[in-house]
């Protein structure tokens, strides 16, 4: 049971008897919904920091889960903020549509379906029911992010980016950091 999250291990450890009974009182809604429980199938170590904080940097090997959790994070930042506008940023927009949003971690595949974002590709952009919104930007085009307000963001790729690029990822963190909108923008890189 090594690396399984708190709340799955409990539920594991019950006896077979008592785990059927804790899920039949479930309703068939509520038991499709357990599939979406972040909090239930991270790890620890893949939930966000505690507290108050503006950067969470996630420095870890292929397979951590760094997309999920990301996708994850943006999940809840506009669940809860239906004004959020969430910057999306990959190395470049292909990649950033491929792995952030369509891919098998991605946005839409980690949503429920009724709380699912609409994704408009050739505005680069993803809207959710309550509002909130997400936009695509490539780290190879730094400027792009100049201009645009933006409460959150989340940033991947950025070990090549930064090998490939030099200073543009420089260029590319100063836009982020300074394009702010709300009262507690903040900020996550994978």
């Amino acid at each position: 049971m090594r690396n399984k999250p708190p709340l799955l291990e409990c539920l594991l450890a019950q006896p077979t008897a008592q785990r059927l009974a804790a899920l039949a009182v479930l309703t068939g809604a509520e038991r499709a919904e357990l599939r979406h429980h972040w909090e239930l199938w991270a790890r620890p170590e893949q939930l966000p920091p505690r507290g108050d904080w503006r950067i969470w940097l996630v420095m870890a090997g292929r397979g951590f889960g760094k997309t999920r959790l990301g996708a994850e994070w943006v999940r809840r930042v506009a669940a809860d903020h239906p004004d959020a506008r969430i910057a999306l940023v990959g190395a470049s927009l292909g990649d950033a549509r491929a792995v952030m949003v369509e891919g098998e971690s991605g946005i839409l595949a980690c949503s429920p379906p009724r709380r699912r974002p609409r994704f408009e590709p050739s505005l680069r952009r993803l809207v959710w029911p309550n509002g909130a919104q997400a936009t695509i930007y490539s780290a190879g085009e730094p400027e792009s992010l100049r201009g645009p307000q933006h409460s959150h963001a989340f940033r991947t790729g950025a070990k090549g980016v930064l090998r490939q690029r030099g200073l543009r990822h420089h260029r590319c963190a100063t836009a982020l950091r300074d394009r702010r909108h709300g009262d507690h923008p903040a900020r996550i890189a994978g």
